[in-house]
């Protein structure tokens, strides 16, 4: 639904809030008002994810029909660190804490509208990589068409939002009450950077992304906080090095069983 206007001037124009941007401004002031905001940083070296995803995106497009971005790959390792930080994944209620059991984590969508969505992947732990990737790309479509279920925007116990899809380096995103915490993904950038050999540092040109995340002090310190955007980093990398060892053993397989 288009915006209405009330009013103009010579130089102005008054434009009425839609239903939809009412509902989040209320949502984002509110969150502003309930929780204390700290946001954490950290670079990445993201190197290997760009090179494998250059390696196996086509794969992904022409075996799966499913377009391949970094988006799943970060939630996949968002939920990894969950698991080892189940604080992170809670509510608060008064001065109780409700520590999660499901993961579900919210990824921030973008409407051609302007207004904003945040549907859900229930259960993502429970999901592989391309159920993330399936379960991302299908709810990010319907979101821009307007199909999305009641129940697909609700449930959320963890929110993740790609900055870089605009160009932004890094953010300081608003935590998505009832939530704690917020991921926010920075455009990968080439860069200059340091690289630890054993034979020495040397410089090289790698592909660098800025994580931050936003957190909600009453309940996660900065020490939580800043274990957990790291171990999302690391995780992300580990992960990389599990999916490039499957293709391998796959090749391997492959190569043998074309053999006997």
């Amino acid at each position: 639904k288009e915006a209405k206007t009330i009013d103009r001037g010579k130089n102005f124009e008054l434009v009425e809030m839609d239903r939809m941007r009412k509902l989040i401004a209320d949502h984002m002031i509110e969150s502003k008002k309930t929780s204390a905001h700290v946001t954490s940083f950290v670079e990445v070296d993201v190197t290997p994810i760009v090179n494998w995803r250059n390696k196996v995106k086509d794969e992904y497009q022409s075996k799966y029909k499913e377009k391949l971005t970094f988006t799943p790959i970060f939630i996949e390792a968002i939920v990894q660190a969950i698991k080892e930080f189940p604080m992170i994944n809670v509510s608060v209620d008064g001065n109780t804490i409700i520590v999660k059991k499901d993961i579900n984590i919210g990824m921030a969508t973008a409407l051609p509208s302007g207004n904003l969505i945040v549907p859900v992947i229930k259960n993502s732990s429970t999901l592989s990589l391309l159920g993330i990737t399936q379960a991302v790309n299908d709810l990010a479509a319907r979101a821009r068409i307007n199909k999305l279920k009641p129940d697909e925007i609700q449930g959320g116990t963890f929110t993740v939002t790609n900055m870089g899809t605009f160009g932004n380096i890094t953010g300081t995103p608003i935590i998505n009450q009832p939530e704690v915490a917020i991921v926010a993904l920075g455009a990968i950038k080439k860069k200059p950077a340091v690289i630890e050999t054993p034979q020495g540092d040397t410089i090289g040109i790698r592909h660098i992304m800025i994580l931050s995340m936003s957190y909600d002090h009453r309940v996660v310190d900065g020490a939580l906080g800043g274990m957990f955007i790291k171990r999302v980093a690391t995780c992300s990398k580990h992960l990389m090095k599990r999916e490039i060892f499957s293709s391998v053993n796959r090749t391997i397989v492959k190569a043998f069983r074309s053999f006997i």
